[in-house]
């Protein structure tokens, strides 16, 4: 008795059940592991690479940790003054990138949440289809030309000023909030302006929060459109200073290979090379490491503000 009772409770439905959800979970764990893994292995390998001493590195015996404990490479990065010049530009575009791109999405988010504007709804779709048809690359420099910012700062920080997406997100955000909050506050006697800082923007962090992370890792990776509207390297973004340089390297490379050189020239010009891989992952840390130390600061904010963004239409 005791034996098929037993037997029985063994053949539950809701033990079954459980045994099979306790290995999805196992699965859908070991799954999330593998993914984070890949995702992380990378940038520890370029950390390992700029660790390790430039002979290790150069013969590929660097796997996972540093081979031969080194931060020559690193000290000669923290010299390099053209290197931290454009470092200081790029962190000067992400301030004041953040301060328009946040002025701008709430002075024109705002409106367009307020029942009693006129032509809302039209204005609503105007501003759609920029967001999904733009005039392409030759217009952009044609108008940055013409309006004399080529060769400027400006040039790097007014096209990334705004984004149609954010102004989106942010006005369905702000229309998500109660509107009694509003409505108390008009009676009361407060503008719309003294309505939008003093209530709708001490409840928007979540939404700014969004905002910021966009813009910041925008700006800050961006180098693309300094490549074509500036040649002078004093405004150059620290992004577009990593590319010259890994180009740099590579045509270099390429030129020595073709050229009889003797072997002592070429033991020297070996020798630098290993120095320039070296310098190359050093750079890579320190550009990528204020973007992984800034992420933290709004990750409170982060996921709350891009879901109560996306859900009320």
């Amino acid at each position: 008795m005791k034996q098929n009772s037993m037997a029985a409770e063994g053949n539950r439905p809701g033990k079954s059940r459980l045994n099979r959800w306790t290995g999805f979970d196992t699965a859908v764990t070991a799954i999330s592991v593998v993914v984070c893994f890949i995702t992380i292995y990378p940038m520890w390998y370029v950390i390992s690479m700029s660790l390790s001493d430039p002979i290790a590195a150069a013969s590929g015996a660097v796997a996972f940790w540093p081979v031969g404990f080194s931060v020559e490479s690193y000290r000669i990065v923290a010299l390099d003054r053209e290197f931290w010049q454009a470092f200081l530009n790029s962190v000067i575009y992400v301030i004041a990138g953040c301060v328009l791109m946040l002025f701008n999405t709430i002075a024109v988010a705002y409106p367009l949440t307020r029942k009693n504007l006129w032509g809302r709804r039209w204005l609503t779709y105007y501003l759609l289809v920029p967001m999904y048809f733009g005039g392409g690359m030759i217009p952009s420099f044609i108008v940055v030309t013409k309006l004399g910012l080529y060769n400027s700062p400006w040039s790097l920080i007014l096209p990334g000023c705004y984004s149609i997406w954010n102004i989106i997100l942010c006005r369905t955000f702000l229309a998500s909030l109660p509107p009694d909050l509003s409505e108390a506050a008009f009676i009361d006697g407060a503008t719309n302006l003294q309505a939008l800082v003093k209530i709708y923007l001490p409840l928007s962090k979540p939404i700014i929060a969004v905002i910021l992370i966009y813009t910041i890792v925008g700006v800050w990776n961006s180098w693309f459109g300094a490549s074509i509207y500036t040649t002078d390297r004093d405004i150059q973004p620290v992004q577009l200073f990593l590319r010259n340089v890994l180009v740099s390297m590579q045509s270099g490379m390429r030129a020595d290979t073709q050229t009889g050189m003797t072997k002592e020239v070429m033991e020297a010009m070996a020798e630098q090379a290993m120095t320039a891989r070296q310098l190359r992952y050093a750079m890579i840390v320190i550009v990528t490491m204020p973007i992984l130390l800034v992420y933290p600061m709004f990750q409170k904010y982060f996921t709350k503000g891009v879901m109560l963004g996306s859900i009320k239409g």
